[in-house]
């Protein structure tokens, strides 16, 4: 029996993204294009692999099956190509990155500006999230996170140096109440919290006393998952924030905010660029790696 390849690329992205225009959206198809591949891939093995409603995409018991078998192969048929590729001297293709939004080396610049300039046959392709998923099985060649999140069976490489959290507020909001000088008073006061995507509980506020770890459940009286909107509102005096200490310098060497309970916020493991070992051999993968470690 004769299956084209290529329909098991596409049937294995509409498995990634549980959605055909999303899959459609990656491959830079369209949804029809996407739909008609999967429908013959169906007629081709005789059993449908796909459940398709008018909200949602998910894969019947064989659909699984067949994702499960033909994953590791994809990717090894991919390293090879890209393998063959680099023995031309070329490295080229997408690389596709999964970052957390609080990498704040990562992706400010500088790095990727550079990493792009040396390698222009190379798309790179970032998406910034900071949901925890198989980034394989989510079609991504690496991506970038906290080293204490990331899995053990993973290749990582440091991005970064040491990290700690620091809380802050501004000053008109310091200047108006009193401040709390141990992490358990923060209970009393205005919080601006962080989750990680909508219907996500609020992260625990983490600190360290006398070498022990703890956490604090604040509350918060505003939630978001971005960084950028929780500096605007403690900026404008909203309540007091948490975050990586990278993302407030700028504001806390301008005045603009200023750091609370240092004495309880320890540092910590960096930010890693981390992928599957089987892919260690790809030519865009090494470049990455490469260009992060000069």
């Amino acid at each position: 029996m004769a299956v084209d390849l290529n329909a098991l690329t596409v049937f294995q992205r509409v498995a990634a993204c549980r959605s055909f225009t999303g899959a459609a959206e990656q491959l830079g198809v369209t949804r029809s294009a996407v739909s008609q591949t999967v429908a013959k891939l169906e007629q081709s093995l005789g059993i449908a692999l796909v459940l398709r409603t008018t909200r949602s995409v998910n894969l019947t018991d064989a659909g699984q099956a067949l994702l499960t078998s033909i994953t590791p192969a994809l990717t090894d048929l991919g390293a090879a190509l890209d393998a063959t590729q680099h023995r031309q001297g070329t490295v080229s293709g997408q690389l596709r990155l999964a970052v957390s939004s609080i990498a704040e080396t990562f992706l400010a610049g500088p790095l990727l500006a550079s990493f792009a300039a040396r390698y222009p046959a190379l798309q790179v392709d970032i998406t910034v999230s900071d949901e925890e998923f198989d980034i394989v099985n989510a079609g991504f060649d690496a991506g970038v996170r906290l080293g204490e999140v990331i899995a053990q069976d993973m290749v990582a490489v440091p991005v970064s140096g040491r990290q700690r959290q620091l809380v802050v507020c501004s000053p008109a909001y310091r200047d108006q109440h009193p401040l709390p000088v141990h992490p358990r008073e923060l209970g009393g006061h205005r919080c601006i919290g962080w989750r990680s995507a909508p219907g996500k509980a609020p992260y625990r506020w983490e600190f360290e006393e006398r070498g022990r770890e703890f956490s604090v459940d604040v509350q918060p009286e505003i939630t978001s998952n971005d960084m950028g909107v929780m500096a605007r509102l403690a900026l404008a005096g909203a309540g007091i924030a948490i975050g990586m200490e990278e993302t407030w310098r700028p504001w806390l060497q301008r005045g603009e905010l200023v750091s609370l309970l240092e004495p309880y916020c320890p540092r910590f493991a960096g930010f890693f660029l981390y992928y599957p070992s089987r892919r260690q051999a790809e030519p865009k993968l090494r470049a990455l790696v490469e260009h992060v470690l000069d």
